[in-house]
């Protein structure tokens, strides 16, 4: 294993060898693996275009893919990069001996300006192929051209900024439109803004670059051979708004601000970095004779537009001597220097040469370098080829740098996609914070590593830092995963125990107060988390155990709170008294199961308030495991406590409506014991149904029996229909109680008047009553004069009973004369029924030979057949088969049972000797042949099938047979 690390290592070193970077340096492995598996390409690839020119070039330029180069004097060729096998060769049509100055292709690539030898600069467009001579700008050599990014098109240049080697700054705008041979010229108009002045008098442009601002500021730089010149201001409002006059007109009076060196090349260039095409560039970098001018562009400084400057010497034998830099590019982190052999690489965080990469001698000198601002490529060419440079992942080492100047923010934002690199980071900016004694942050930093665990605690520990090792210890809670539930338990408990410490320390001390209320905040915050709400509820118990041993009770009630565990709280309130939060706690959070716990201890002490809140829950709570509490409370048999549990009992009755036996029970126990005038309210209420009742009516007969309610055990005696019983006491309450209890069994008169007898003895025996006995008498129909006499005593004298034994009689005699009445009645009934027997033996019907059976439509006479009073006429087998259906069950089987004994009886034999002999033996074996034709014609011809009551039973039978349905409908089809 040691050896494949060795080799691992090996392979990393040797690989920083190799990639052009910025420099490497060493980095402790922080529990990461990174295995390389394939070779890193360098950051700059060199790559020849297979071209070779017909003449020597002159210019080159490239911009948004599109490549100008100037060939000999008087050609122009053109590729549009994504198209390179379709080149376009333009002649400039010169017959002179003036050569091509400089060439200048806006961001579009749109517009190609040639500045020649001669002082004359021609124009060319993308879309055309005509020449065109720009004659305004005649008579000026021009160096450098600033585009207008932001309002140039592919049709117009918008106002732009020339540069020339006489130090004029020219203002011109370009349009493509050709217009025929009367149409307008190309340059719209060019008129002079500026000169740029040295030591010596006016010095050439080498350099413009026009900018705008996010807040509409312009801004321009403008380079010559040692100066650096900067114009900012905001355009004037007027049909000149969007040009440059009135940004320059500002510099009238007073020169604008520049930065100047002493040395001189002859010429400077300026370069910028724009990390996408058309947004504001970050960074430029001025080539001049004392190195190379490196910073950044910040565009919302008021006064200057370049900041974070520093000078970058030349590397060793380049500079104004034998090997002067020729062109600049910028890339991100890099400038690169041409040279005529060769092209260097320059770092710009370190000014280290990161690359040096010479050209062949074969290829002639190198005369110029570009960059395409849209790819990114990096363009170099000699007289006689052509290179390109690729820039591939130039920020893959940039960390390491930025680690090394303890620029950690930048640092970690290049290797954020690589763990095992900003695990490093994150690693160095914790020990330089640690060092520096800003503890905090390093506690953040090092919550973000992999380092060791138990070290990192342990620094925080020798430091004294409990505020940095607890800010370590709560990142470290929030980036466990659901799985690592030990570790949780672990943080949780440590940050709790050192917070408690902490508060422990603070506590009493006035100097500290502000400090402690700081710290409780944050042992508050720590708690009520939502990222620590999972580990806090697995770790409660030993959390709580915590809070115990240092009795901090206050955040013991907070936690529970937060934890939801409300059970402690209501416990921690009882406990200290304060029943009223402990009720408020249960209310709030309606936790039936806590109301069950804790209503034994609160209604001892707060009664009128539980009962308010249990009415508040409602049905949520199960009255029946309040009833031991309220038990325990009532048996005091005070008026509060028997009140308070009658008034939620009655709203669990009334309100909810409760059918619970032991409810109704224990409820009749309260009445019965403290409020006995409604007892007897509530058992009518109830009713007087055995089976509706809710309550159990031998408890309520017996608890009635010992609390001596006598009205309400008659009630209940009623419900349980033991009236005799219900009378018997009644009576010694009440006789009008006792005659309604008499009056109940309406049904069984037997016993109503044996009731009403006890009434009358009671009436007469023990009141000695006989004006209320007759009373009893008249109230009660069943009760005759000759039942109650035997009751009264023998010196009562035959005054008093008068009127009931003439009443008596009365009724005697009427019911004699009704039943005369009856007798007659019955008498003269009897007489027409035998009139009406003796009329039906004589009477009979016709069959005539064409009449036909009712429901087969044959001859009648053809079988045996049945004849009814109603004219309706049928065969003894179609009767049978539209009977059978009709009849029940029970009859069915009887009529199959006698068709089949009437098949089995011997027919009936000739003569009357033999037919007796027959009747004979057929009485020995059984029914006789006659008496089950009578028994069958009993079954089927006893009514009409078409008029009697069969036909009504069958109105609702459908006309179809069901099971037939679907075989009738098809017949129909």
């Amino acid at each position: 294993m040691a050896s494949i690390l060795d080799e691992y290592e090996n392979s990393l070193s040797r690989s920083a060898v190799l990639q052009p970077g910025c420099p490497s340096v060493g980095i402790p492995h922080s529990g990461y693996v990174n295995a390389q598996l394939e070779k890193e390409v360098p950051i700059f690839t060199k790559q020849r275009i297979d071209f070779t020119p017909s003449e020597r070039i002159t210019s080159l330029v490239v911009s948004s893919n599109q490549l100008c180069m100037s060939l000999g004097k008087d050609t122009l060729l053109r590729i549009d990069l994504g198209k390179a096998s379709e080149p376009n060769h333009v002649e400039l049509g010169r017959k002179d001996d003036a050569k091509v100055h400089k060439m200048f292709l806006d961001h579009t690539g749109s517009h190609l300006l040639i500045a020649l030898s001669s002082t004359e600069v021609l124009y060319v467009n993308r879309n055309g192929q005509k020449v065109r001579p720009l004659a305004r700008w005649k008579g000026q050599l021009v160096e450098s051209v600033g585009w207008n990014k932001a309002l140039g098109t592919e049709s117009s240049t918008g106002p732009i900024l020339v540069g020339t080697a006489q130090g004029h700054i020219f203002e011109a705008e370009l349009s493509a439109s050709e217009g025929g041979l009367f149409g307008p010229a190309p340059d719209l108009y060019f008129r002079p803004l500026y000169v740029l002045n040295e030591e010596v008098g006016p010095a050439p442009v080498c350099s413009l670059e026009a900018e705008r601002g996010p807040d509409g500021r312009s801004f321009v730089i403008a380079t010559t051979r040692q100066r650096l010149f900067q114009f900012i201001g905001r355009a004037a409002e007027g049909a000149e708004a969007q040009g440059f006059s009135g940004l320059f007109a500002a510099y009238t009076d007073h020169p604008p601000p520049f930065r100047e060196f002493p040395s001189n090349l002859g010429y400077s260039e300026l370069a910028f970095y724009t990390p996408k095409l058309r947004s504001a560039p970050r960074a430029f970098a001025w080539m001049m004779g004392d190195g190379v001018l490196y910073g950044a562009l910040d565009c919302g400084r008021p006064d200057s537009l370049l900041s974070e400057e520093r000078v970058w010497e030349y590397p060793e034998g380049v500079g104004p001597g034998a090997s002067p830099p020729l062109a600049i590019v910028l890339t991100q982190f890099h400038f690169l220097l041409l040279l005529a052999d060769r092209v260097e690489a320059v770092c710009t965080l370190t000014g280290q040469v990161v690359l040096r990469d010479h050209f062949l001698e074969k290829f002639g000198p190198l005369k110029h370098m570009v960059k395409d601002s849209s790819t990114g490529q990096l363009w170099a060419y000699t007289e006689r080829a052509v290179f390109r440079y690729h820039v591939q992942r130039e920020a893959r080492d940039v960390w390491r740098t930025y680690l090394d100047m303890n620029r950690f923010d930048l640092a970690k934002e290049y290797c954020r996609e690589r763990p095992d690199c900003l695990d490093t980071v994150l690693a160095r900016e914790a020990d330089f914070c640690f060092r520096q004694r800003r503890y905090l942050e390093s506690a953040r930093c090092y919550a973000l590593t992999q380092s060791y665990f138990e070290e990192i605690a342990l620094k925080f520990l020798e430091a004294r830092q409990e505020e940095a090792l607890a800010e370590f210890l709560q990142r470290k809670l929030a980036s466990l995963k659901a799985a690592e539930r030990t570790q949780a338990t672990l943080l949780t408990t440590w940050l709790t125990e050192l917070y408690l410490s902490r508060l422990g320390a603070l506590q009493g001390d006035p100097e500290a107060l502000t400090l402690y209320r700081e710290t409780k905040e944050c042992f508050r915050t720590f708690l009520s988390s939502p990222r620590h709400k999972e580990w806090l509820f697995a770790s409660r118990a030993s959390i709580h155990e915590l809070l115990a041993s240092h009795g901090d009770t206050e955040h013991m009630v907070y936690f529970a709170v937060i934890m939801q565990d409300y059970e402690r709280v209501v416990a921690y309130h009882c406990q200290h008294e304060a029943y009223e939060e402990a009720l408020a706690v249960l209310a709030r959070h309606r936790d039936p199961q806590l109301f069950y716990k804790f209503s034994p201890i609160l209604i001892r002490h707060i009664p009128r308030q539980l009962v308010d809140a249990w009415i508040e829950l409602g049905s949520r709570l199960d009255a029946r495991q309040l009833i031991p509490a309220l038990v325990n409370y009532s048996q005091g048999g005070e008026v509060q406590q028997v009140s308070q549990a009658i008034r939620y009992m009655e709203f669990c009755v009334n309100v909810l409506g409760e059918t619970e036996q032991a409810i109704h029970n224990y409820l009749l126990s309260l009445y019965a014991r403290g409020r006995p005038d409604s007892l007897l309210a509530y058992l009518e209420q109830a009713g007087a149904s055995p089976h509706r009742v809710h309550y159990d009516l031998k408890y309520a007969l017996r608890l009635c029996a010992e609390h001596g309610h006598h009205r309400a055990c008659v009630h209940v005696y009623k419900v349980l229909e033991l009236y005799e019983e219900a009378v018997d006491l009644a009576l010694q309450v009440d006789v009008d109680l006792a005659k309604q209890c008499a009056d109940l069994p309406e049904e069984d008169e037997e016993l109503r008047k044996k009731l009403w007898l006890k009434i009358a003895r009671h009436v007469v025996q023990e009141e000695e009553d006989v004006q209320t006995a007759m009373a009893c008498l008249a109230s009660c129909p069943l009760l005759k004069i000759e039942d109650v006499l035997p009751f009264f005593p023998d010196f009562v004298t035959i005054d008093h009973f008068k009127e009931a034994i003439c009443s008596s009689l009365k009724a005697y005699n009427h019911h004699i004369q009704e039943l005369q009445r009856e007798m007659e009645e019955a008498t003269a009934s009897a007489q027409r029924i035998r009139r009406d027997l003796q009329e039906l033996r004589g009477r009979y019907g016709t069959v005539e030979p064409q009449d036909k059976c009712a429901t087969c439509d044959f001859p009648l006479l053809n079988r045996p057949f049945y004849l009814f009073l109603c004219g309706h006429m049928f065969h003894a087998d179609c009767l049978l088969q539209a009977v059978r259906p009709g009849l029940p069950a029970y009859k069915q089987a009887r009529l199959e049972e006698l068709q089949r004994k009437l098949g089995a009886a011997p027919p009936p034999a000739k003569g009357s000797a033999r037919a007796k002999e027959a009747e004979g033996g057929a009485a020995t074996a059984g029914p006789s042949r006659e008496q089950l034709k009578a028994d069958l014609d009993e079954l089927v011809a006893a009514e009409c099938v078409y008029c009697g009551e069969l036909m009504i039973r069958s109105i609702d039978r459908p006309f179809i047979d069901p099971q037939r349905y679907e075989e009738e409908q098809l017949s129909w089809l």
